[in-house]
């Protein structure tokens, strides 16, 4: 017979309790905690799914004494992706795609398999049948010679045809409609879907088949489930983006085999999610020369540098409560360079609406932006336009410094590759990585070197002399 037992589960952590709490005493979230049915198979001696996976006994060994060889990466196909991953897949990784619905997520799913003929896929959908996907195949197009469907929610089905046919990918939408019949509780619950996710992971790292696993999210734009779920996987990709727009930017949020500050951008069309290789084409400005308030800015996600369009309107406040707001922009760092500009620089901007935007639906974080959104807000103060051929990357310090930034370089080269004209840099920089600080002949000169004089570099040490030279 078996036991019945049940137990309380954090939804954040996933800690476990005899009683209900009102805080969970792990992780001190409130009102996290969701009762479960858990069955405990004592005829089994209570081991989960111990006939799905070998046992294997494990030995401790010398560091000095394990093998170690390059991991070689499996291509998907898509370069956007494999560049995200760290170049490809990893033998035995899981890899866990989340993102609000309609964003894409199944999409670019059946892309995968579809785009790599030659790659074995065992494509599991536990939310629509087989002939939905084939339908969203035919549209998407490419090659489904070998791309197995099985509509299935049944974990302990799953992993028998997993058995059977041998698969080089394992890809399940969704992690949450899985669900294990050893456990009572529903599917989705914190229980299933640790348990399902655990299993599934151990079947992925015995067998050396890569797994990914679509999860859903919640209103506040977590990953629905236990937060374990994000510590077992490998990898975590977050899709971000306006389902009324039609870019898409997926995330790399945790990553065991590459690096975390990557991000890759696609286009949603009607044959699914383009690449799109050179995002700065898509962010620069798309309207007449002489419009005020707009300042482009040399921003770097990760490794990866871009343009990207800051607009500012500034006007007067109409109902006497000055209205400060941002879009993709922290509103409280937006606050702060107001204060500076009025502050430092002289400019009444207190009695004054200001409005923000960064072009694109991109949520910015890289202080090298704030010299972009000071541009624009005194372009719009002025109703003075900037240049197209001006692009910007520095920070803006509380004293009104223009701040240095890293990898100037970078920025600067694809500012020049994108054809522009002048970029305002921080006079305080250090090219090439030194560790003292260089005057501005020198930043001129290692930049000017390096690009061979097709852009212009002007350093600019403080707001009131960026003023002189940008509005002169």
């Amino acid at each position: 017979m078996a036991k019945v037992k049940k137990g309380w589960f954090c939804t954040s952590c996933g800690n476990e309790s005899a009683k209900w709490l009102g805080r969970c005493p792990a992780c001190g979230e409130w009102n996290t905690m969701q009762e479960e049915i858990i069955t405990k198979d004592t005829s089994s001696g209570g081991s989960r799914g111990s006939g799905f996976f070998s046992s294997r006994t494990s030995k401790p060994e010398p560091l000095s004494a394990i093998k170690f060889s390059e991991e070689e990466r499996i291509s998907l196909g898509n370069a956007e992706l494999d560049r995200i991953l760290g170049g490809g897949l990893v033998e035995g990784s899981v890899i866990l795609i989340g993102g609000e619905p309609g964003i894409g997520k199944s999409t670019l799913s059946l892309q995968i398999p579809l785009h790599c003929p030659n790659l074995k896929t065992l494509y599991v959908s536990g939310e629509e049948s087989a002939r939905q996907i084939k339908l969203r195949a035919q549209r998407l197009g490419g090659d489904d010679s070998n791309c197995l469907i099985l509509s299935e929610t049944l974990l302990e089905n799953i992993l028998n045809q997993a058995k059977e046919t041998d698969p080089q990918l394992i890809i399940i939408d969704s992690i949450q409609t899985v669900y294990s019949q050893i456990l009572e509780s529903s599917p989705g619950s914190v229980t299933q879907v640790r348990e399902c996710a655990a299993m599934l992971m151990k079947y992925a790292k015995e067998t050396n088949t890569p797994t990914i696993l679509i999860g859903h999210i919640t209103k506040d734009g977590s990953i629905a489930g236990p937060k374990v779920l994000e510590h077992i996987v490998d990898v975590v990709l977050q899709f971000e983006g306006d389902t009324r727009h039609s870019y898409r930017i997926l995330r790399s949020i945790k990553n065991r085999f590459g690096s975390t500050a990557e991000l890759a951008i696609f286009e949603m069309i009607n044959t699914g999610l383009r690449e799109v290789s050179n995002p700065s084409e898509m962010l620069i400005p798309m309207h007449g020369e002489n419009l005020s308030g707009i300042a482009v800015a040399a921003m770097l996600d990760g490794t990866r540098p871009f343009l990207i369009e800051t607009q500012a309107l500034v006007s007067t406040a109409a109902y006497g409560t000055p209205q400060r707001s941002a879009t993709g922009f922290d509103v409280r760092r937006t606050n702060m360079l107001l204060a500076v500009l009025e502050k430092r620089a002289g400019f009444k901007l207190s009695v004054k609406d200001v409005f923000l935007n960064m072009a694109g639906g991109l949520k910015v974080t890289d202080p090298a932006c704030d010299l972009a959104v000071v541009c624009s807000i005194l372009s719009s103060n002025f109703d003075a336009p900037i240049s197209q051929r001006y692009c910007f990357a520095a920070e803006v310090g509380l004293s009104g410094e223009i701040r240095p930034v890293s990898q100037i370089e970078r920025r600067v080269a694809e500012a020049e590759k994108l054809g522009f004209e002048k970029i305002f840099i921080s006079s305080f920089g250090k090219p090439n990585g030194s560790s003292t600080n260089a005057s501005l002949s020198s930043a001129k000169n290692a930049s000017a070197a390096k690009l061979k004089n097709k852009i212009e570099v002007v350093a600019v040490q403080d707001i009131p002399e960026l003023v002189r030279k940008l509005f002169k």
